[in-house]
């Protein structure tokens, strides 16, 4: 962080020689570009933070239905806290909204759910550079483990997130 960045924050001189880094500001915006790849944390419409991400196995377009491997696009909340999950810690996304709802029904096909944002595997069955070289998932959006350790302090409950394709 840039030391006129650190002042502004009011860091002071003797803070920054002990190493102190302020923390930044908690998000109260969630926003995942798909085209990117990326993840954005947003505090009053200005990016905190930004991370690279994995998708569903099939990205491109916007979920469907259950087990089509695609990551949903539209507005969302962050609704539920997992720190135990089958992956590194979870934040879930209150897909399907009414809309996806309609959508499926007028398919005639479950919209699915269990969403999140996560880290790895706990347990993973493959190698780790498959999990950080390609979009893995069955529709979730996956960071590294130090960057979703992040997510998760800077993350409150009930966040909006927009997911744009």
């Amino acid at each position: 962080m840039a030391l006129s960045l650190l002042l502004a924050t009011g860091a002071h001189a003797s803070a920054i020689e002990d190493g102190y880094r302020p923390s930044p500001p908690r998000a109260n915006l969630i926003l995942v570009v798909k085209s990117e790849h990326r993840l954005y944390l947003l505090r009053d419409g200005e990016v905190v933070r930004s991370y690279a991400v994995k998708l569903g196995l099939n990205p491109v377009g916007p979920k469907r239905h259950e087990m089509d491997f695609r990551t949903p696009e539209g507005r969302y909340m962050i609704d539920g806290r997992n720190a135990n999950s089958r992956y590194f810690r979870a934040l879930h996304v209150s897909y399907p909204n009414s809309e996806d709802r309609r959508e499926a029904a007028a398919l005639r096909v479950r919209p699915g759910g269990d969403i999140m944002i996560h880290g790895l595997p706990n347990a993973p069955q493959k190698p780790l550079t498959y999990y950080r070289t390609q979009d893995w998932t069955n529709g979730c959006i996956s960071l590294s483990n130090e960057d979703m350790l992040e997510v998760w302090s800077l993350v409150p409950s009930r966040v909006p997130i927009e997911i744009r394709p």
